[in-house]
């Protein structure tokens, strides 16, 4: 890829990127296996934009790097051989050594729970309920002494 004209370049590879996960979508939609999905279309859309933010190849899948990143992002570290086991979950036990925009929909949308799918869906949820900050103690001066 010539990086000359960076900006452009990569600008023409995320709208190629995203045409082609928007035509993954729509196989989805049309899928009568997810026709009982509640709000089918609006759930694709999100889940095509957390995809592509950790798409760090720019190749159309998420390696173990961004992976790596997606889950730091979220305040969920894992060592490396964490990560080789939540990729193998999401692919179905295969040695892939990435996850295609149709294997982290066919986890998101299924009925198997993977620790990849837990994080994802409750990320937002673990932001509600951490502790709000307290004031630190007031200073004790000698009036406070027993």
């Amino acid at each position: 890829m010539d990086r000359a004209q960076g900006g452009k370049a990569y600008g023409l590879l995320k709208s190629q990127q995203e045409e082609k996960l928007n035509s993954i979508n729509e196989a989805f939609l049309e899928d009568p296996q997810y026709a009982e999905e509640e709000d089918l279309s609006s759930k694709l859309e999100l889940f095509k934009k957390k995809y592509m933010e950790f798409d760090l190849n720019d190749k159309g899948d998420i390696d173990i790097m961004g992976l790596k990143r997606m889950l730091e992002k979220l305040g969920m570290a894992k060592t490396h051989l964490e990560l080789k086991k939540m990729m193998q979950e999401v692919v179905g036990g295969t040695s892939k050594d990435t996850i295609s925009y149709h294997d982290f929909l066919k986890m998101m949308l299924g009925k198997k729970n993977a620790i990849l799918k837990l994080i994802l869906m409750f990320e937002g949820m673990g932001k509600e309920q951490e502790p709000q900050d307290v004031e630190p103690p007031r200073r004790k001066t000698f009036s406070d002494l027993p």
